[in-house]
């Protein structure tokens, strides 16, 4: 039956089957569980004593440390003072270069041969002359690129689609006893995500449009240059790389495609799909989630004369929310695709 589930139903499940196994474990007597580990808890006590120690001799050599570096950066100081006051001097040199002795005005009239004018110039003139693209214009660029993989695209061949964790995940203090103890903790977690990850594929007709990001729909992009927060477009050999990386998306329990800034583009989970396959039995233990997307990054390479994808790599970062009972999943999945026409 599970055989039958995408791989993101299954982990879903997978990870509400850890958030019943926490509740139903706290709701009952948490002290007799702890009594039957109580033994191997002792010997990782002690060692958690003996390495705080440690960490605290080192937090008292850090301190002292932090006390010479400080008289160092005042000598820094001293430094960054004259340097200010000889650019003072070359900014004066026009009308006397002895009015401006105290600051050591032989150095000031050597160093204003002709530096100071070119640092008049605009900050953007030496990235106009060398051609680099604008926010706008990377993102138009790859906006008509990916889109038309859905329209034109002969097959999509997916290289793979990686599921990891992507941070150390947040759970409070008597249920972080039962996730490590119990379940297994974050190596637990990561090697559930792993086992829903997938390989080689090639996609063709429909299933480019369920496929290929954005899934399920007629478009790959709706960025704008708002939704980024940085892009880059450089060409070598006839060919655009275009790295986008999208500002991060607030938390929320109703997010669709299309909306805020990483589902625009990415092939996220959203909030109705974890919470549409969850059991009623889990909901009401663990509550509802909510989903947000910290930054996630794309880097497509696109044909520079016929503006044709070539291939793309994604890193969408997506983070579950149990806020009922104090839980947040930090995930992350990476996919590789390239484009035949």
């Amino acid at each position: 039956m599970l055989s039958n589930l995408s791989p993101v139903k299954k982990l879903i499940l997978g990870l509400a089957a850890m958030c019943i196994a926490v509740s139903i474990v706290t709701a009952n007597n948490l002290s007799s569980i702890m009594m039957l580990i109580a033994a191997r808890n002792n010997a990782n006590n002690t060692a958690a004593v003996q390495q705080s120690g440690t960490v605290q001799n080192n937090a008292q050599q850090g301190t002292q440390g932090s006390t010479s570096t400080g008289t160092q950066q005042n000598a820094n100081t001293s430094t960054g003072t004259n340097t200010n006051t000889s650019t003072s001097t070359n900014t004066d040199s026009g009308s006397s270069t002895g009015s401006d002795a105290n600051a050591n005005s032989s150095t000031g009239s050597n160093t204003s041969s002709g530096t100071n004018t070119d640092a008049n110039k605009p900050a953007d003139s030496s990235a106009s002359q060398s051609g680099e693209k604008s926010v706008a214009e990377c993102v138009e660029i790859f906006n008509k690129a990916a889109n038309g993989v859905k329209t034109g695209a002969k097959s999509v061949k997916q290289n793979y689609v990686t599921n990891y964790l992507a941070g150390t995940p947040t759970i409070t203090s008597g249920i972080s006893f039962i996730y490590n103890s119990v379940l297994g903790g974050d190596e637990w977690l990561d090697g559930m995500l792993k086992d829903n990850s997938q390989g080689e594929a090639t996609y063709q007709g429909a299933d480019i449009k369920a496929k290929f990001p954005v899934e399920n729909e007629d478009w790959s992009s709706k960025l704008t240059a708002d939704d980024v927060k940085s892009a880059t477009c450089t060409e070598a050999n006839g060919v655009y790389t275009i790295t986008i990386t999208t500002k991060a998306d607030a938390k929320s329990d109703n997010v669709k495609r299309g909306e805020g800034h990483a589902p625009k583009a990415f092939n996220v989970v959203l909030p109705g799909i974890v919470n549409d396959n969850i059991p009623s039995a889990a909901t009401s233990l663990v509550g509802t989630a909510s989903m947000d997307y910290p930054e996630s990054t794309v880097i497509a390479t696109v044909d520079a004369k016929t503006g044709k994808l070539i291939k793309a790599e994604y890193d969408t970062k997506w983070t579950i929310n149990f806020d009922k009972m104090g839980i947040i999943l930090p995930l992350g999945t990476k996919a590789a695709y390239e484009v035949t026409y």
